[in-house]
């Protein structure tokens, strides 16, 4: 499955601007998800799996993604939630009601215990409790799913001279760079603080043609102010495209303050992945009302 290119605007410079629309691949498993899931799928029912088990925040759309496509592939869905707090709050949770809703099971455990996720010992518990499951890691981020983020630039794509993307685990950027033309370069903007995923991107990457432009995280994840609300906001009504608050509109936020720098060479052909995330948006909308902050204007 292909998603379409679309034109956003020419800047100065003649520089060009696309934008991929990988959100509209699906309404829950949107963007990089529907690609980080595809042969995670294929492989669990290889395997003989019947259960899907994996980690998530609050809000994460990795939880969703995997609850939806659970449920329209036959699997069952086991979410561990970060925040035991979140127990008795799933009915005002947007995302996670959704992903109970879809069928997915929940066991809430706590931030300490949930720094040591990927420790075989905590997995053993886990198998000890709920028994026999297909392990998809936090985010999605595997070797199936890269293979799955190498599908989405296509022939297409070729005259790109940039592909951009938002980072969280670095799996979708890496599968962009093993697709890429060795005559393209990749930019990848970190929605985390902190320079650390280039070890993990390299262990996916196959190609050195990229750089991560760690300037745009707005503060860390989940952070957001009101000149990111703005933007979102400006940016629907300009050209009728919604952005996620967490990743792509940082990334498009950046590529835009970068073309205004004058960091990308003149008659550039730039595109933007848009790797979906909408459906955080009323949970980000529920904290923005508590803060007393402008609120994310857009159509999800």
């Amino acid at each position: 499955m292909n998603s379409k290119n679309q034109k956003i605007t020419t800047f100065k410079n003649e520089i060009s601007l696309f934008i991929k629309r990988e959100d509209l691949l699906h309404p829950y498993v949107s963007g990089n998800k529907f690609r980080k899931l595809k042969y995670n799928l294929i492989e669990a029912k290889n395997q003989g799996k019947t259960t899907l088990l994996t980690f998530g925040g609050a809000f994460s759309n990795h939880i969703i993604a995997v609850a939806a496509a659970g449920k329209e592939n036959g699997f069952k869905t086991i979410g561990i939630i970060r925040g035991e707090e979140l127990k008795d709050q799933v009915d005002d949770n947007p995302t996670l009601a959704k992903a109970q809703e879809f069928g997915m099971i929940f066991d809430f455990i706590s931030r300490e215990e949930y720094r040591i996720k990927n420790n075989p010992d905590f997995i053993e518990k886990l198998t000890e409790k709920f028994g026999d499951f297909y392990f998809i890691p936090e985010g999605g981020t595997n070797d199936m799913a890269v293979k799955g983020c190498q599908e989405i630039l296509t022939e297409k794509d070729d005259d790109f001279d940039f592909i951009c993307c938002a980072v969280g685990t670095g799996g979708t950027i890496s599968g962009l760079i093993n697709s890429s033309k060795d005559c393209q370069k990749v930019l990848g903007f970190p929605a985390l603080k902190g320079d650390f995923l280039q070890e993990d991107i390299r262990k996916f990457a196959n190609k050195d043609n990229w750089e991560l432009i760690t300037d745009y995280h707005f503060g860390g994840y989940a952070k957001i102010d009101e000149k990111l609300i703005h933007f979102i906001n400006d940016f629907y009504i300009k050209y009728n495209i919604p952005l996620d608050p967490i990743y792509t509109s940082k990334m498009t936020f950046g590529v835009i303050d970068l073309i205004e720098k004058e960091y990308f060479p003149p008659k550039s052909k730039i595109l933007l992945i848009h790797t979906g995330g909408l459906q955080g948006v009323n949970g980000m909308n529920a904290v923005l009302r508590k803060k007393n902050i402008t609120q994310i204007n857009i159509d999800v």
